[in-house]
């Protein structure tokens, strides 16, 4: 037997720490009540029943890891057949997917936790295999690192105005969909580089109608999508209803979004009464590649430009209880724990109980029984771990939602 060891070295247990602000309750301005400040974060498992349903693996996994946290997100789904960004990833691109979508949502609110709906379109990073060959952007741009190049027989096509429309009525009818299931609200995944990103992106967003060009046109996507996901939840939630968005704030690609534009999202977002804003990091504390203010955190520069009328979830290498007290010192209002929980279903229980030196910190080659983790999902970790053992390579990064 070998163990992988993820964070030993940046773990820490300081026993005068203070960690009540991570379990202070909240009430977000549609109504909806969550116990803490501590959030599931999405998580990709590839683990879906081969019809695209919620499994009966992928259902235990979240079950169990939102027994503790006050808001659950769940991976990502896709909005419309030609979104879908992964194998093994579950739908709710139509109305049959009903009694799946009920199952998730009552797997996570059966330990208390709020149970939020991940939507997207995954763009040009749909695999061409799973949208019949028909990969689909903003425009013809291939994705940064893609093996989609021009010589390559498979390309992606620029959708039409028309499309454009009705994707942004799909978001709304995956919506309607969500609050028919039991779900406490929805996020619009507008990060990692998948569709609404892809049309706030100067790189890949190369239009010259009303949705592209300058930066107040690219921005008329995502602001339609939550436009019309606010219309929906007006329409059909006959209570509180969440409905939160996510989004990366730089990327690294010449002509890609800069902290500039990230600042200026972030200015429009403030003026749509979300429930909450997610930025997408994968270092809580990182500071920008290129900006104004290249010393100070892209989280503490977010939460400034955000205000305290919305508020703010932070993800990105969150280990220890003082790394999430710590996030919320730079100005996020809840924490997002991804890699932690899958390590430690009951993280939030054991630093709630006061039995922080008791997290688990590394992982078994024989943990998968008992960490409850679907076999496709442990599969990526078991490569992990023997790359690891080869190579000295770092832990596993299981693919954020």
């Amino acid at each position: 037997m070998y163990y992988l060891i993820l964070y030993s070295e940046k773990f820490r247990v300081s026993p005068m720490q203070d960690l009540s602000a991570l379990f202070e309750p909240y009430t977000f301005q549609s109504g909806v009540h969550v116990r803490n400040r501590l959030v599931l974060a999405p998580m990709t498992t590839w683990s879906s029943d081969p019809d695209d349903s919620v499994s009966r693996a992928e259902l235990n996994y979240i079950a169990r890891r939102s027994k503790g946290v006050g808001l659950a997100l769940t991976a990502v789904t896709y909005v419309t057949p030609n979104g879908k960004g992964f194998h093994g990833q579950f739908g709710a691109e139509r109305d049959d997917r009903l009694e799946s979508l009920k199952a998730l949502a009552q797997a996570v609110k059966s330990g208390g936790a709020r149970a939020v709906l991940q939507m997207f379109h995954a763009g040009h990073q749909a695999p061409p295999e799973l949208v019949d060959n028909d990969v689909a952007s903003a425009s013809d741009v291939p994705p940064p690192g893609s093996p989609l190049r021009s010589e390559s027989p498979v390309s992606v096509r620029a959708l039409s105005q028309e499309e454009i429309q009705d994707i942004v009525l799909d978001f709304g009818q995956t919506t309607r969909r969500a609050i028919e299931a039991g779900f406490d609200g929805v996020e619009i995944h507008g990060a990692n580089g998948y569709l609404i990103q892809q049309f706030l992106s100067g790189h890949s967003n190369r239009r010259t109608d009303g949705w592209g060009g300058s930066l107040e046109k690219r921005l008329r996507f995502p602001l339609a999508v939550i436009a019309e996901v606010k219309r929906v939840v007006a329409a059909h939630a006959q209570g509180p209803f969440l409905v939160g968005y996510r989004f990366s704030p730089e990327e690294p690609h010449e002509q890609g979004l800069t902290m500039h534009d990230a600042l200026s999202l972030v200015e429009a977002l403030k003026d749509q009464d979300l429930d909450y804003v997610h930025v997408s990091l994968s270092e809580y504390a990182g500071q920008p590649r290129r900006g104004d203010d290249l010393k100070r955190s892209r989280l503490e520069q977010i939460a400034e430009r955000l205000g305290t009328q919305t508020p703010l979830i932070a993800v990105g290498n969150v280990w220890s209880p003082e790394d999430a007290v710590q996030a919320l010192q730079l100005g996020a209002s809840f924490v997002a724990l991804g890699r932690a929980l899958l390590l430690d279903p009951e993280w939030v229980q054991k630093v709630e109980a006061g039995r922080s030196q008791d997290i688990q910190t590394t992982l078994s080659i024989n943990d998968r029984e008992a960490l409850t983790l679907p076999e496709p999902l442990w599969k990526l970790l078991t490569n992990f771990m023997v790359k690891d053992r080869l190579t000295g390579a770092t832990g596993p990064e299981p693919s954020p939602a």
